[in-house]
């Protein structure tokens, strides 16, 4: 078994909408494992670090203020490919353009409030889990492993 971790991150639109449970049931129906989760009210200095590419793009203020108005779901899952699959799954950062059966595509319309962040390569996701997780999270047996991997 792989363990390639991912971020993935229901933003405030997502958490007020009531879609975390729907997010944590997709990536569980696939068969990826959920190695840690918790809600918070992320502070300017965690968004700016977490975002520091976009620093001095125009959107910056406009990404940091919408993720401080409300709380964040954040979750570290683990999986052969999921960091290239989570992004699958998530549909592109535009809902509109986003397939059917995308998280995305099935609950976005605006590029602003696009419900979900995940992690664009290993790199990203392991600089974005420490980052989000510094006490660590824990890997578990799980016997449903030896039914989904070869």
């Amino acid at each position: 078994m792989t363990t390639e971790r991912t971020y993935i991150m229901v933003k405030p639109d997502g958490v007020a909408r009531g879609l975390v449970g729907e997010i944590i049931k997709r990536f569980e129906n696939k068969g990826f494992k959920l190695l840690g989760i918790k809600m918070l009210q992320a502070d300017e200095q965690l968004i700016t670090k977490h975002y520091e590419e976009h620093i001095g793009k125009p959107f910056f203020p406009k990404i940091v203020k919408y993720i401080l108005s409300g709380p964040v779901v954040g979750m570290v899952w683990q999986g052969k490919g999921v960091v290239a699959y989570g992004r699958v799954m998530l549909g592109k950062t535009d809902p509109l353009k986003s397939e059917p059966g995308t998280i995305r595509g099935d609950f976005g319309i605006d590029s602003g409030r696009n419900v979900v962040h995940g992690s664009d390569s290993v790199a990203s996701a392991e600089r974005e889990i420490n980052l989000w997780f510094p006490e660590g999270v824990k890997d578990y047996p799980r016997a449903l492993d030896n039914i989904i991997y070869e």
